[in-house]
């Protein structure tokens, strides 16, 4: 079983990878302090040639038809086996790997490995902002975006637009959605259903309840109205 872990940097991606890695998980031959699978370069390099074929079309929307309307370039093909190599030639029943860059090419991603079991990870975004992550200024990953002076802005267009990205094409025949906050505050509950999901019993992980809710003295929610649809699909309050 290919487990593939979806969700953007620094909304707690690393509890899941944590969690799949204590309980047997293959997750790579060399991870990070973040979980992440590295070396990460050649995947990085996919997600240049992915961008290159998505429309910014201006009020914060991109047009992603062009990406899925294609073939999935070879060149794209081989960089993310060249990443994979070891996970792909693994032998354990259950592998898989976490690299939040990964979501910047997610359909593609899907398109070859539909059988893959996916866990695509949430957390509020203005938690997820606060912290300082490699696609806060997506130009680094060739995407067209409104760029601003203000940080917060930048990472709060990145957070959107890998929700964009993850909704433009319909969810996978195998595929769960989790919250990093229900993960921490109702861990037994949200790990027996990630149980139920993967068929396998999973390890329980120490979480802090103190990560959460952290931008209320920090973030104007009224600045970044453009979120607010996205935040309603999670449940995620900007009051």
């Amino acid at each position: 079983m290919m487990i593939i872990v979806i969700g953007r940097g620094h909304s707690g991606t690393r509890s899941i990878a944590q969690t799949l890695y204590a309980s047997n998980v293959y997750m790579g031959s060399l991870l990070n302090n973040s979980c992440d699978f590295v070396p990460p370069h050649n995947l990085y390099r996919s997600c240049h040639i992915f961008s290159k074929y998505v429309k910014y079309s201006g009020n914060y929307t991109w047009d992603f038809s062009e990406v899925l309307g294609q073939e999935v370039p070879e060149s794209f093909k081989k960089l993310v086996q060249e990443y994979l190599k070891p996970v792909l030639e693994s032998k354990n029943e259950f592998k898989g790997w976490k690299l939040p860059e990964t979501t910047l090419i997610y359909p593609w991603i899907y398109n070859l490995f539909p059988d893959a079991f996916y866990i695509f990870w949430s957390r509020h975004p203005f938690d997820s902002i606060l912290g300082r992550h490699l696609t806060d200024d997506l130009h680094d990953f060739s995407v067209d975006y409104p760029v601003s002076e203000d940080v917060f802005q930048n990472r709060a267009i990145s957070w959107l637009y890998q929700y964009e990205i993850q909704k433009c094409i319909p969810k996978p025949k195998n595929s769960i959605e989790v919250r990093f906050e229900d993960f921490v505050l109702n861990q037994e509950t949200t790990i027996s259903r990630l149980e139920n999901f993967l068929g396998k019993e999973l390890a329980k992980i120490p979480m802090r309840p103190d990560s959460l809710h952290k931008w209320r003295d920090k973030i104007d929610p009224s600045e970044f109205s453009y979120l607010f649809e996205a935040m309603n699909y999670y449940d995620y309050s900007y009051e």
